[in-house]
């Protein structure tokens, strides 16, 4: 049965966003990202409270590609310590999920 996830990420820019966006659908990587933003986020950082406007993506893929997943997003993304977060997708609509699982590489 294959599992399906869907990330989260943060990113300072929309632009920066789009950029990681785009390379990982061409890469095939993730079948869809949604950006979406500005949000604000409140955090602590290096001892000190932080607030920063950010842009989020939402990236829906496959459990197995995580590993490559993450080593893109690390590699093109700004902060030391990027937020990058995958949930299950316990559930959905089958052709869409089919749909995903086209878009991605095997």
């Amino acid at each position: 049965m294959t599992e399906y996830i869907q990330l989260v990420v943060t990113v300072d820019t929309k632009e920066r966003a789009e950029s990681i966006a785009s390379l990982l659908v061409e890469q095939k990587l993730a079948a869809c990202v949604q950006v979406s933003g500005p949000v604000k986020s409140v955090y602590h950082w290096q001892g000190k409270l932080e607030e920063a406007t950010e842009w989020m993506c939402f990236i829906k893929s496959r459990r197995e590609l995580y590993q490559e997943l993450e080593n893109a997003i690390r590699s093109n993304h700004p902060y030391e310590v990027p937020e990058i977060l995958a949930f299950p997708v316990l559930i959905g609509y089958e052709p869409y999920l089919q749909w995903v699982n086209g878009c991605l590489k095997r």
